[in-house]
């Protein structure tokens, strides 16, 4: 079955602003032709993929399961051709990156301004997740490349490679003075509040792990969704937890926190770029993956 291109195109459109009228005023055509364009798109594909919501319209299951598709494909089609007529591969586009919370602060965001700097024309969207999803949007090709923290499960078709490395520390806030003062002992850890990122990110896996190894659990007492979520709390007195020391060395300079001694040293991690090995870069996201390699 051959599908003129167009069809996806304005289905695409279509399903993007849940709006028959904003497609067609994107795509500069007329309403009744987008209408008939999506109605002979179900025909050809025996299925329904649209239906009427109280806000507009709404994609059916189906619909969802190809827009998954064929966002992809446009947003590759669109910014490739959108390079090509600018006649600057290098110096114009759109860049799609996923990033966690921990390599957002730590690696990311001080050399995107530089960058925003030298490129002033390349647009960036940033997609922040756990490492888990990151890399499924990746390999899936919802993102030019990725940058995450380790560990996480890496596979053949994905080529990763060490941008910094960092370590974390036990803080916590000034009424852990005492524990400060004496350190503690990993085992001993479950007596205190303990606040980490939640089940499912490389950070809860990571700390499992380490403290498998000891043969005591890694059970938190108040999950956060985001890295950047933890110091508040830690600094409110609400726990103790392990936070990336270049984040944590202000606030432990203003007396905000305190650095907990522990009988185990916590083995360093790193901050990676991942991009898959089978698929070329846009000039755009080469651009941007060659400026952080030289950074």
């Amino acid at each position: 079955m051959d599908i003129n291109f167009e069809y996806y195109k304005i289905f695409y459109y279509a399903a993007k602003y849940k709006s028959i009228t904003k497609a067609a005023g994107v795509l500069k055509n007329n309403q009744p032709n987008v209408t008939r364009v999506i109605k002979l798109l179900e025909s050809q594909l025996c299925c329904r993929l649209f239906i009427r919501g109280p806000r507009g319209i709404e994609l059916t299951q189906e619909g969802k399961r190809l827009y998954e598709h064929v966002e992809i494909a446009c947003q590759h089609l669109l910014g490739a051709q959108a390079e090509i007529r600018s006649g600057d591969t290098e110096c114009k586009g759109i860049v799609e990156i996923g990033v966690t919370e921990t390599a957002l602060h730590l690696f990311l965001l001080q050399r995107l301004h530089g960058f925003h700097t030298a490129y002033p024309e390349i647009k960036i969207k940033i997609q922040n997740s756990a490492t888990p999803a990151i890399l499924k949007g990746l390999i899936s090709g919802k993102t030019d490349f990725a940058v995450v923290t380790t560990p996480f499960m890496s596979s053949a078709s994905l080529r990763c490679e060490k941008m910094m490395e960092f370590e974390e520390i036990l803080v916590g806030g000034t009424e852990y003075a005492a524990a400060a003062k004496e350190g503690l002992k990993l085992e001993g850890l479950y007596r205190y509040s303990l606040i980490g990122l939640g089940c499912g990110t490389a950070t809860y896996e990571f700390y499992k792990d380490l403290f498998a190894g000891r043969q005591t659990d890694f059970e938190l007492d108040m999950e956060v969704a985001a890295s950047d979520l933890m110091l508040p709390l830690i600094r409110n007195n609400l726990g103790i937890g392990f936070v990336a020391e270049p984040m944590a060395r202000p606030f432990i300079r203003k007396g905000e926190i305190l650095q907990i001694g522990l009988d185990i040293s916590v083995p360093k991690r790193e901050v990676q770029m991942v991009w898959d090995k089978g698929r070329g870069k846009s000039g755009a996201a080469d651009a941007l993956c060659k400026y952080l390699k030289r950074k």
